[in-house]
């Protein structure tokens, strides 16, 4: 795995990492059979959405944390937000077709 930005992010990161991992891993597997029907889909989602927030959410936002704090020590804000005004996001990308 690769370290984080600042190093005291470094242990975040790969603490996230694993329970994102972990998560997923059981995400996966029954997303597919849950794809039967919308309100399965749904269903299953929104379960997975809570676990997910149960297990990792607090792991999450601690890193965030940690990895807004080392942009701004530094100096990365500032280049964040020129490339945003610049080039902005305005739709989400598109999955490639090829």
């Amino acid at each position: 795995m690769a370290h984080s930005l600042n190093e005291r992010c470094t242990q975040l990161k790969l603490d996230y990492d694993s329970c994102f991992n972990s998560w997923f891993e059981g995400y996966l597997e029954p997303a597919v059979s849950a794809s039967a029907s919308p309100e399965s889909r749904s269903k299953y989602s929104k379960e997975k959405a809570e676990e997910y927030e149960r297990k990792c959410g607090q792991i999450w936002a601690t890193y965030r944390d940690c990895v807004q704090k080392a942009v701004k020590e530094k100096g990365l804000d500032d280049l964040l937000n020129q490339a945003r005004r610049e080039n902005p996001l305005k739709e989400p990308p598109q999955a490639s077709t090829n």
